[in-house]
């Protein structure tokens, strides 16, 4: 299972949408996040982009902890389309975001 809830998922993702806006914002954001917490993020980046599938989360986190060289900020937000990629990937795990979107949003 993944090491970062929902919430901190949809923060990234809502984050992400307006990368002119709020990339010192979400770089601060990821730099306070724990090595599990950023490996939870690329694991399920790389779901929802099809470089692995739902079945094979395991061998996501732990090929993301491996792969950890470059600083994991810059390789996530160097990704392009990060928030439909994190959302895919929520969804083919069976985890809803919309929620805390939703609460995000309203400034909950």
């Amino acid at each position: 299972m993944l090491d970062i809830s929902t919430y901190k998922i949809a923060q990234v993702v809502l984050m992400s949408r307006e990368l002119d806006r709020a990339e010192g914002e979400l770089r601060a954001f990821l730099d306070r996040m724990s090595e599990e917490e950023l490996a939870s993020l690329v694991a399920l980046m790389w779901i929802g982009r099809d470089s692995f599938g739902p079945e094979d989360l395991d061998e996501a986190l732990a090929t993301a902890r491996q792969s950890a060289t470059t600083p994991t900020a810059d390789y996530l937000l160097g990704t392009p389309h990060l928030s439909d990629h994190l959302e895919n990937g929520a969804d083919a795990l069976g985890l809803s975001l919309s929620d805390d979107e939703d609460d995000l949003v309203r400034g909950g």
